[in-house]
């Protein structure tokens, strides 16, 4: 039956054509033959791998070859440089070769729902017109920083997986509207995400995170998912020490990060010269109370902020918890009425 339907399509010189649930074991190699084929959707197969003759369909836009038996990303899919809809869904697929994202870097839309992946490769950085990609129900362990360079992404959904981190890079994501991590072993979301000014629906529910970014209430979201976690209740904290040890780096970071603030700072021309260094300083944070620059986390604080007014959120959620970083004990025994201490269990 496949067979009539291609050379039907070839004889019409056609641009579409439909082998869905056909119990294809193997794809007709005279689909090669129909070089003005634009979609072609051969879903709920039985196919494992794809003809040679398949790199002929120069003017392929839309492929889709989801609920079969792929355990792979074919290699075939290189040569398809029109391409920019790819629909991958319910495969067996654990491996996304490297070189298999070089010729598809027209791609839109990636679907691979539903398969066995657990990492992303950081060849995906290839994939720059890339605006939706889907990798839900998956094995995800990881997500490459090389990802957060995809600058025309929109849509980023990694649901149903086993993320415990995501990169601090995802902040580059400047145009992503959409973020989708639910149901995943996350015990927390980076300050970069902060940065995501044109984010607008954020769905965590389902991991273990305890407060959010220091400025995630002032990302634009309309719409904020996160029931299922161990959100931080307001409880009092009272410290029950008044003065803290630091370390000879932190107490060396403190006067250095307090030095290079002034432009004329000796310290500050010569910092440069130093990479190691500078790096270690780069990671500095600085107090919600008195303003100061430090280098490690000291003590970790939140505060609530009523996000029921401004989003649309899980029906439960009404006060969500902020992290907000305190230099000292000094500043914690000085907090205001509204900033509360982690208790250490």
């Amino acid at each position: 039956m496949a067979d009539v339907l291609v050379l039907r399509a070839i004889r019409g010189n056609a641009r579409t054509l439909n082998l869905n649930s056909k119990k294809l074991q193997q794809m007709p190699g005279a689909v090669g033959r129909l070089t003005q084929l634009t979609s072609l959707q051969i879903k709920n197969n039985l196919l494992c791998q794809l003809p040679p003759e398949v790199a002929a369909l120069s003017n392929l836009t839309v492929l889709n070859l989801g609920n079969n038996n792929f355990e792979r990303v074919p290699q075939e899919l290189k040569y398809l440089h029109s391409l920019q809809t790819l629909h991958l869904f319910g495969n067996k697929i654990s491996e996304i070769s490297s070189d298999v994202l070089d010729g598809l870097e027209n791609v839109i839309f990636i679907n691979l729902n539903n398969n066995r992946l657990e990492h992303i490769p950081p060849e995906i950085k290839k994939l720059q017109h890339l605006e939706k990609l889907s990798i839900n129900h998956n094995l995800l362990k990881d997500v490459p920083k090389e990802l957060c360079v995809l600058q025309n992404l929109r849509e980023l959904h990694l649901g149903n997986n086993q993320l415990e981190t995501l990169p601090e890079q995802i902040g580059f994501l400047t145009n992503l509207k959409e973020l989708h991590v639910y149901r995943n072993n996350l015990i927390g979301l980076p300050e970069g995400l902060c940065r995501l000014r044109k984010l607008r629906i954020l769905d965590v529910a389902g991991n273990q995170i305890q407060s959010f970014p220091s400025c995630m209430h002032e990302v634009p979201l309309q719409e904020l998912y996160c029931e299922e976690n161990p959100l931080l209740k307001k409880e009092p904290v009272i410290a029950i020490q008044d003065r803290e040890i630091l370390s000879l780096k932190e107490m060396s970071a403190r006067i250095i990060l307090s030095d290079v603030q002034d432009r004329d700072s000796l310290i500050r021309q010569q910092i440069h010269h130093y990479p190691e260094a500078k790096a270690i300083l780069s990671t500095r944070n600085i107090c919600a109370l008195c303003g100061k620059w430090f280098l490690d986390m000291w003590l970790e604080c939140v505060k609530f902020v009523d996000v029921k007014k401004k989003m649309k959120t899980s029906s439960n959620v009404q006060l969500l918890p902020v992290k907000i970083l305190l230099c000292s004990y000094t500043c914690f025994n000085q907090r205001q009425s509204d900033m509360f201490g982690v208790a250490v269990q």
